[in-house]
C-alpha cells in the first residue's frame, strides 16, 4: 500500500534531543549585544518607513535565541556584522513576502507534480526536503523561486527539539534538467545570506557526469563550508544510505555513520522502504495543515513564555513535543477505557 502523507517525527529522535550548548564567556557577550539592540523597547528597524519601522509578532518570533546564534557563527562572532545581516535579512523577509505574499493558494502550482516534497527524516532528525527535477512542470519564474524558500520554510516549521538544520535530497534520475545559472545563483544567495547555517547536508544522487559540468560552473558561488555538506550518489545498502563505500562497509550500530534508515527514506530513486507516491490531492492539504497547526502551536508555546525576542526554539519545541505527549497518553486512556466510541 502506498504512503500519501509526510511522516511524524520519529519518537527515538524526540526523546534523544539534547538543548544547546553552553555559551563560552566571549560567546555570551557578544550574544547579548545582539540580544539588547533588538531587544530594545524603542527597537525600530533602520531605513525603514516610520509606519511600518516596529518588528511584528511573527519577527520576533523569528528571532530566536538559536536564530541570533546562528548569525554570530555565520560572521565568526562579529556582534555588529551579525546585527546588519540580521536586518537585512529582516527586511528581505518582508519585500519577500514571506509573511504575506507567499501563501499556499499562491504557490499551489509549483508543487502539482510532487517536484519537491517533505518525507521522512534522517539519523540526526534533520527533515529531508527531495527535489526532484524531472517533475518540473513550469516555466523559470519568479514563483518557482517563492516555492523553494516556502519549502524551505516548511522544513523549518517541522524540526523537533534541538534540530536547526535540514537534510537536501536532489535526485538527477529520469533526464532531470537543471535550472539556468541565473535562477541556481539567486536561490544560492537566498539560501546562503537568510538562511545561514541550516543547511545540514546535500545529498546529490544519480547526477550524470554530463551534469558535473552545472555544478562546476556554479562552485564558485557555494560558499566553503555548504560545499563540504554536498555528497554526490551517495551509498544504499541495506543497512541504509550512507555518504560513501567506505562508510558503509564500516558501518555498525555503534558507529553513527549512517546517514538515513531505510524506514525514512523513499523508495522510488533512493532505494528506501517507504513506498511514498506524490499525490497531490492528499498531500498538499496535509502538508499544510500539519505545517499550519505546528506553528500555531510553537507560537502559542512562545506567548505563554513573555512572547519576547531571544526566546530559546528548544523551550518552545520541548513544550509542543510535551503536550503532543500528553495529548496521545490522554486519548489512550479515553481509548481504553471505551470513552472514545460513537
Amino acid at each position: 500500500m502506498s504512503i500519501h502523507i509526510p511522516l511524524p517525527i520519529p519518537i527515538h529522535l524526540l526523546d534523544e534531543a539534547s538543548p544547546p550548548s553552553a555559551l563560552s564567556e566571549k560567546e555570551q557577550t557578544l550574544y547579548d549585544v545582539v540580544l539588547k539592540h533588538f531587544s530594545a523597547a524603542d527597537y525600530t528597524l533602520p531605513n525603514v518607513n516610520e509606519e511600518k519601522a516596529a518588528l511584528v509578532v511573527d519577527e520576533k518570533f523569528w528571532l530566536s535565541y538559536e536564530c541570533l546564534l546562528r548569525y554570530l557563527r555565520a560572521t565568526k562572532w562579529d556582534a555588529n556584522v551579525a546585527i546588519k545581516r540580521l536586518e537585512d535579512t529582516l527586511k528581505w523577509r518582508r519585500d519577500f513576502g514571506i509573511y504575506d505574499t507567499i501563501t499556499p493558494h499562491y504557490i499551489e502550482p509549483e508543487a502539482t507534480t510532487g517536484k519537491e516534497f517533505l518525507f521522512g527524516y534522517d539519523t540526526r532528525g534533520r527533515p529531508a526536503l527531495y527535489m526532484c527535477p524531472s517533475k518540473q512542470n513550469t516555466e523559470e519564474s519568479p514563483r518557482q523561486i517563492h516555492f523553494v524558500v516556502w519549502m524551505l520554510e516548511r522544513a523549518i516549521d517541522l524540526m523537533g527539539p534541538g534540530v536547526e538544520t535540514l537534510a537536501l535530497m536532489i535526485d538527477y534520475a529520469d533526464k532531470a534538467k537543471n535550472p539556468s545559472i541565473g535562477t541556481a545563483r539567486t536561490v544560492l544567495n537566498i539560501l546562503q545570506t537568510h538562511y545561514p547555517e541550516r543547511l545540514g547536508l546535500a545529498l546529490i544522487a544519480h547526477l550524470p557526469w554530463l551534469l558535473h559540468a552545472f555544478y562546476k560552473l556554479i562552485t564558485p558561488f557555494i560558499d566553503p563550508l555548504t560545499r563540504l555538506k554536498m555528497v554526490f550518489n551517495p551509498v544504499i545498502t541495506k543497512n541504509g544510505l550512507f555518504r560513501t563505500a567506505v562508510d558503509a562497509e564500516a558501518w555498525s550500530d555503534n558507529s553513527g555513520s549512517r546517514v538515513f534508515e531505510l524506514g525514512q527514506l523513499v523508495r522510488e530513486g533512493w532505494n528506501g522502504s517507504q513506498p511514498f507516491v506524490y499525490s497531490h490531492a492528499v498531500y498538499w492539504e496535509a502538508l499544510v495543515k500539519l505545517c499550519e497547526e505546528r506553528r500555531s502551536r510553537m507560537v502559542a508555546a512562545w506567548h505563554r513564555m513573555e512572547g519576547k525576542v531571544g526566546t530559546k526554539e528548544w523551550e518552545v519545541k520541548v513544550a509542543v513535543r510535551d503536550e503532543t505527549m500528553n495529548m496521545q497518553v490522554a486519548v489512550n486512556v479515553l481509548a481504553e477505557n471505551g470513552q472514545l466510541q460513537s
